[in-house]
């Protein structure tokens, strides 16, 4: 079984394209999509509406900077100041191309800062980049939960 994508977007044009663009990518991985910060952090830490969900983390979390509620930085900072999250492999994936912006997702430890292209095939092509790598050619670090595609640790 194949850890989920994490999905948390509020856009509806670009979450439409984003799942769009990783289906087209072909991925086996179900995605999960939340729309705001505060359900984003209560999934992963397994808490109110997410509480009784089956533990591990996903393959990566795909995260928008501007959410309601929680924004994408405070989100990426708590995920990094809890020990078992901390090593999830998390891409902002944004509209803005702020220099502040950039610079601080850096500082928290973000693996990745994608700007979400504004082309159609670029977008489908960047998405699916992402996919790909982050739930299949990315080795996760040792001790991690993610199983092998034979559903093996």
């Amino acid at each position: 079984m194949l850890k989920p994508i994490l999905l948390v977007e509020d856009n509806p044009r670009d979450l439409e394209l984003t799942l769009l663009a990783l289906e087209r990518s072909q991925l086996a991985n179900e995605v999960i999509v939340l729309r705001d910060g505060a359900d984003a952090l209560d999934y992963l830490l397994r808490r109110n509406a997410y509480a009784e969900r089956d533990g591990g983390n996903p393959a990566v979390m795909l995260l928008d900077l501007k959410l309601p509620k929680v924004d994408g930085l405070e989100v990426l900072k708590t995920v990094r100041a809890t020990a078992e999250l901390r090593s999830l492999p998390i891409v902002m994936l944004t509209s803005s191309r702020e220099g502040p912006d950039l610079t601080r997702a850096y500082e928290l430890g973000v693996n990745a800062y994608v700007v979400k292209p504004v082309e159609f095939k670029e977008f489908v092509a960047a998405i699916s980049d992402l996919g790909v790598f982050w739930a299949v050619l990315n080795e996760p670090p040792p001790g991690s939960l993610r199983l092998n595609r034979r559903g093996n640790n």
